[in-house]
């Protein structure tokens, strides 16, 4: 694929942003359609590489540092549902490992084609791993067979990133931000006030509910009623929300303290952007960035429950990997809207990945030198 940019910095409005290139890979589940055979940038600079693996999606990114951020080489994402039955045996199940292991030996060869130094690619599993009784010796397993070595990260580490990767998506007149990033196994919520030019950490929880767990809980097909069956998933990500703290008194201070609002990262939400947008295709530079109100939401959610499972897999934008999964995405996006209500929500086609590579280039690059003036 040739290379391209990053998403800009900051999309305040709702129209699409210029490309400077082709569109992004699908975020429907399916592996990327770009050539890995891309030609060498004349940049000269290394590629970094980030993986990442979740309990429903195996992710890749590569690219080149640049003034901005980076510039995207190659990008990767399957869906393996690698945590398929793990809430109900608290194990990875064997064919499920086997699909994710291809994946992992697919990206694994993509890295060495590109040429990435080993001391430049992050990879992390999240929360199936770590949830797994044989989570450990699964990353064994790809580590043996394919090279990658996995390290399996914690949910507070896991929130970090995934607000790394967004901080470019934040209002700057907010006051308050809290960023949800909904995975297959789990959701991890950061919240943020703002402390001079620069957003500041004051809580984050991580409730063990996820697209993946929440679907298999709540199956649709033994629902009678598709409302009451939808709102049983809101009551269940509520409860974990309870649990975790989110209902505490100082954060609703903190959304009341001035402009607030939702940043949103997962597939599930950018489907319900893709759903809102009526996309005959997913393009990541209509998505990314995309404000979305709380009516807007509620009438993508509302759209795709008349759909139904057959309806929804024939959409471009979600298509059948992700027809069970998209509405206990939305479901895990009303409930945190009820908790924390706000008008308006960012879509993030981001998160943890790139998150890790802005990590990584920053150490590589060191502590930014202050600009001396002239005479002094």
């Amino acid at each position: 694929m040739p290379e391209r940019d990053a998403a800009p910095g900051r999309r305040d409005d709702r129209s699409p942003r210029r490309r400077s290139g082709p569109r992004a890979a699908s975020s429907t589940g399916q592996a990327s359609s770009e050539s890995s055979s891309a030609p060498a940038s004349t940049s000269g600079a290394p590629i970094y590489g980030a993986l990442d693996l979740g309990t429903n999606n195996c992710r890749l990114l590569m690219a080149r540092p640049n003034r901005d951020g980076f510039r995207v080489v190659d990008s990767f994402s399957r869906i393996v549902r690698l945590g398929e039955g793990l809430s109900r045996t608290g194990r990875l199940d064997s064919a499920a490992m086997d699909r994710t292991y291809d994946a992992l030996a697919h990206c694994a060869e993509r890295i060495r084609r590109k040429g990435v130094d080993p001391s430049r690619l992050s990879a992390v599993a999240t929360q199936a791993c770590r949830a797994a009784e044989n989570g450990a010796e699964f990353v064994a397993r790809v580590r043996d067979g394919t090279g990658l070595d996995l390290r399996i990260i914690g949910a507070e580490e896991e929130a970090r990133l995934s607000v790394q990767g967004c901080l470019n998506l934040f209002d700057p007149r907010a006051r308050a931000v809290l960023v949800i990033d909904v995975g297959g196994g789990s959701t991890e919520l950061s919240w943020l006030r703002r402390d001079g030019r620069d957003m500041r950490t004051l809580a984050w929880m991580s409730a063990p509910v996820g697209v993946v767990s929440l679907a298999e809980r709540h199956p649709e097909a033994e629902a009678a009623d598709a409302d009451a069956w939808f709102e049983a998933m809101v009551a269940d990500m509520t409860s974990a929300l309870k649990a975790g703290g989110a209902f505490r008194e100082d954060l609703d201070a903190l959304r009341r303290s001035g402009p607030s609002h939702l940043v949103g990262t997962s597939g599930a939400i950018t489907s319900l952007a893709g759903i809102h947008l009526n996309l005959e295709r997913y393009q990541r530079d209509r998505v990314d960035g995309l404000w979305m109100t709380r009516t807007e939401c509620d009438a993508a959610t509302r759209r795709l429950r008349d759909l139904g499972a057959e309806g929804r897999a024939a959409e471009a934008c979600i298509g059948p990997n992700r027809a069970d999964l998209v509405l206990a995405g939305a479901a895990i996006l009303e409930a945190v809207q009820r908790a924390w209500p706000c008008e308006r929500v960012r879509v993030a086609d981001r998160g943890l990945r790139e998150g890790l590579l802005l990590e990584r280039m920053r150490a590589d690059r060191g502590p930014r030198r202050r600009r001396r003036r002239p005479g002094s």
